[in-house]
């Protein structure tokens, strides 16, 4: 059984030294651990530092593509890598390492498919009251659209196990956190989360400039991925609102008519209400055109699947792949040993 813990970075020369010093190379259950450093484009020397503290992989991008594609590409290399188990946890020292065997716990006892890390966010002290309150409010507003119940929906301390990997698609190009939570729910992947602690503070984050620049963008995020899986509901509910708006226009008319028997005037209600009564229709028309494109989105979800496995069964590398180590690329020899490395427990003992 092997565990691969991955770590996007970007610029994270001062604080990566520390994250690897707590992870570990041994744990019960696994026969094999092994560190990957996702280089998101970094300017500064997160590559050499990686290679120094003796991380076993680097998947270095070509430039800077966000924190979502550099998550993505951790796990397809995971995978590639021979991955049973894949940890993702953040560079900035944010969460500690010890914490590590009670994330892959459930997984290893077959009760989930997907673990997320709690940090407690309303007892985190250098988060401030508004953060929190922000926080908790989009992990209820999360929670209920992806179904599970999960409380910090935002942590990025995560463990999946192969099935669960191979079925992730991101395609967001902010964050991971949120897209892939729901998108778990809704393909009924076994989520859990357990407590964890976290660190102090150690720079601010990359992902959050100003606070309403983050609502707006995981507002956003967020209402795209519920758009993605229930377009058919979320339309609905939209006609279903200009609807009744339409009726409020009409009104006016209406009570005239009915109460007076008066069916001149109110022109401007007549013309409102035919508007928003033809957005209703239009409103539920996409609702049934998303859910047709919602069912060849599962079809494509899957193909992927397949595609996937077909890859690692073709023994294809990671894409943008060096070897970890000071002495850095392993050669193509090295390369194939590494895809083919035997698992010594079948992925059906770790979950779906």
């Amino acid at each position: 059984m092997k565990l691969v813990i991955q770590i996007p970075c970007l610029n994270e020369e001062t604080t990566l030294p520390r994250v690897l010093g707590e992870l570990p190379r041994e744990l019960r259950g696994f026969d094999e651990i092994e560190w990957l450093v996702v280089d998101d484009g970094s300017t500064d020397r997160t590559v050499e530092v990686a290679r120094a503290h003796g991380v076993d992989h680097i998947v270095r991008l070509t430039n800077n593509k966000g924190l979502a594609a550099a998550f993505q590409a951790g796990v397809d290399a995971c995978l590639k890598l021979g991955a049973d188990v894949i940890v993702n946890t953040d560079a900035d020292h944010q969460y500690q390492g010890d914490d590590i065997p009670k994330l892959v716990e459930p997984i290893l006892d077959g009760r989930a498919d997907m673990v997320v890390g709690d940090r407690q966010v309303k007892d985190v002290e250098h988060f401030s009251d508004s953060k929190k309150l922000l926080q908790r409010l989009g992990s209820w507003v999360v929670r209920r659209a992806s179904g599970t119940g999960v409380p910090d929906t935002t942590s990025g301390f995560r463990a999946y196990n192969r099935e669960a990997a191979l079925q992730l698609v991101v395609v967001s190009n902010y964050t991971y956190t949120l897209e892939s939570l729901i998108q778990a729910g809704k393909t009924l992947v076994a989520v859990e989360h357990v407590p964890i602690a976290s660190n102090p503070k150690t720079r601010d984050s990359r992902l959050v400039d100003s606070t309403a620049r983050y609502v707006r963008r995981n507002a956003l995020a967020v209402f795209r991925a519920y758009v993605l899986y229930e377009p058919l509901r979320v339309f609905t509910v939209m006609a279903i609102a200009f609807g009744l708006a339409a009726l409020a226009a009409f009104s006016p008319f209406l009570i005239d008519w009915i109460v007076n028997g008066d069916t001149t005037g109110h022109i401007q209600s007549l013309i409102l209400g035919a508007i928003l009564a033809l957005t209703a229709v239009q409103m539920f028309g996409l609702g049934i055109v998303g859910d047709a494109l919602a069912g060849q989105r599962v079809i494509a979800q899957r193909t992927l699947e397949r595609v996937r496995r077909l890859e690692l069964e073709a023994g294809i590398e990671p894409s943008h792949y060096e070897g970890g180590g000071e002495l850095g690329a392993p050669g193509p020899d090295e390369r194939r040993e590494i895809r083919a490395r035997p698992r010594t427990r079948d992925r059906s003992e770790v979950g779906v």
